[in-house]
């Protein structure tokens, strides 16, 4: 069986030229002084609280996600690469977004069948014909990208609705820095640490027309949120108010926030909430979690939101095999970075295939996210094949099937020792009068032997991710 790339050690098992110092320092590190280092981060992260809740969890609902002492690293060249592909996709999917709720131009250019839209759940029908600042709709997104094969690039997935970890990123970085500061003489590693500034310099783009100091809150669902950490977080690097939706009231299509100074206008709202639960007049009207109003100010132009409704029409996994398409379509251009090869269970032929493989593939649900309602054919019992069979036959259009990719694997410290994993990057984009971005992104391990997933809520850890500047 051939094994995937690694991303420190070439074929004949030398260190990679870009990781060539750090593999002679880590041989100089006692295995003693590394298990001390990774005990001293545990113990910051929990005093700080950086934690991760998991639903369910009997072992307590908090924990620390796992972080690993092995940064992933990438050369300048990768990385510029890298960059321009998501740049060039996340310009391609806010103008499909734009288009679907607008002129519909590639739904009658037979790219995308119109139910694949109207009957999607993410559709939102009450978004059409309403223009938003720049027509920007993922002002923020998280770009899920894998290597595999002789160290491809690929796309694993889209994540525009509230894509989450960037705390995370930043955080990895400050701790590398902390337990070993020697490193950062060795290699010039691009800073990551300004990303609160850019994003605040993101939403501040995208304000309403007229206003010209904006006021951006972050809207939180509250604490017991999974990644309420984050919302916090985020508030604070960037200097502004973190918010749930009992402190804001709607008024004369305007949106304002209680202060003990009286009600302050509100003008760009970065949601972590999801858009069902935004406005209970107008979309769940059992949300507890939004504000009575909310849409007529937003349809009124009177209130940005980050990232739009409606959104998560383009990072549903039914759209995803169509991104290519659209890069073509809207920019004339070729895609950069490839998909990951898709079979659309919806039609015969592709369900016909995916019954008769199912050992070999991952079948996800088209609106699944954080590991959680898929099958790993090949990590799979007997039973749990039969059984996802069962479900896939009864309802094939909410799932998708792809080859299993042999994701590349990085040195990570375990149990055991120094043990190759798997792992995934996501890198964050935004969008507001440029595309920019941090070099680097959120790299995740899958610290069990043999996993492919890599996501927090199933038992992965993160890594620091480095860009060396050329």
């Amino acid at each position: 069986m051939k094994l995937p790339f690694d991303e420190m050690f070439d074929l004949n098992g030398s260190a990679r030229s870009h990781y060539a110092d750090f593999h002679q320092w880590l041989g100089q590190q006692s295995e003693a002084l590394m298990a001390l280092k990774r005990a001293e981060a545990d113990l910051i992260f929990r005093r700080v609280g950086i934690t991760f809740a998991v639903y369910g969890d009997d072992a307590g609902s908090e924990r620390t996600i796992p972080f690993d002492q092995i940064p992933r690293i990438f050369t300048a060249a990768e990385w510029s690469m890298l960059e321009a592909g998501l740049r060039q996709r996340v310009n391609a999917l806010n103008r499909f977004i734009y288009d679907v709720y607008h002129d519909e131009d590639i739904i009658r250019a037979g790219i995308i069948p119109a139910e694949q839209i109207f009957n999607n759940a993410q559709y939102r029908p009450e978004m059409r014909h309403i223009d938003i600042p720049k027509n920007t709709y993922a002002q923020i997104a998280g770009i899920d990208i894998v290597r595999a094969g002789e160290g491809e690039f690929y796309v694993l997935e889209d994540n525009l609705r509230v894509p989450s970890g960037v705390s995370y990123m930043v955080e990895d970085r400050k701790m590398m820095m902390r337990l070993f500061p020697d490193l950062f003489q060795r290699y010039r590693v691009a800073p990551v640490e300004h990303y609160p500034d850019l994003l605040l310099e993101c939403l501040k783009a995208v304000k309403p027309d007229e206003v010209k100091k904006p006021t951006v809150v972050v809207l939180t669902p509250g604490m017991y949120n999974s990644a309420y950490f984050e919302h916090t977080y985020l508030a604070q690097q960037m200097g502004v108010e973190l918010v749930e939706g009992k402190d804001l009231f709607v008024k004369n299509e305007q949106v304002f926030m209680r202060t003990t100074q009286g009600p302050e206008r509100v003008d760009v709202i970065y949601r972590r909430v999801d858009d069902d639960f935004l406005d209970p007049l107008t979309l769940r009207s059992d949300s507890t979690l939004g504000v009575a109003g909310f849409l007529s100010a937003y349809r009124a132009g009177n209130v940005s939101l980050a990232n739009a409704i409606g959104t998560g029409i383009a990072d549903d996994k039914s759209i995803y095999p169509y991104v290519p398409q659209m890069i073509e379509f809207y920019l004339g251009e070729k895609p950069i970075l490839n998909n990951v090869p898709t079979y659309q269970c919806r039609k015969t032929e592709d369900l016909t295939y995916t019954l008769a493989h199912l050992p070999e593939l991952v079948v996800k649900e088209t609106h699944g996210a954080g590991g959680y309602g898929m099958l790993v054919g090949p990590a799979s019992s007997k039973e749990e094949i039969e059984q996802f069979r069962r479900h896939l036959i009864v309802n094939p259009s909410k799932y998708i099937a792809q080859p299993t990719l042999a994701l590349s694997t990085c040195p990570t410290f375990v149990d055991a020792g120094i043990a190759p994993r798997h792992i995934d990057l996501r890198p964050f984009v935004l969008s507001g009068k440029a595309i920019k971005m941090v070099p680097g992104g959120l790299t995740r391990v899958a610290l069990k032997e043999g996993s492919l997933v890599v996501n927090s809520s199933q038992g992965g850890g993160t890594k620091d991710t480095w860009v060396l500047e050329g």
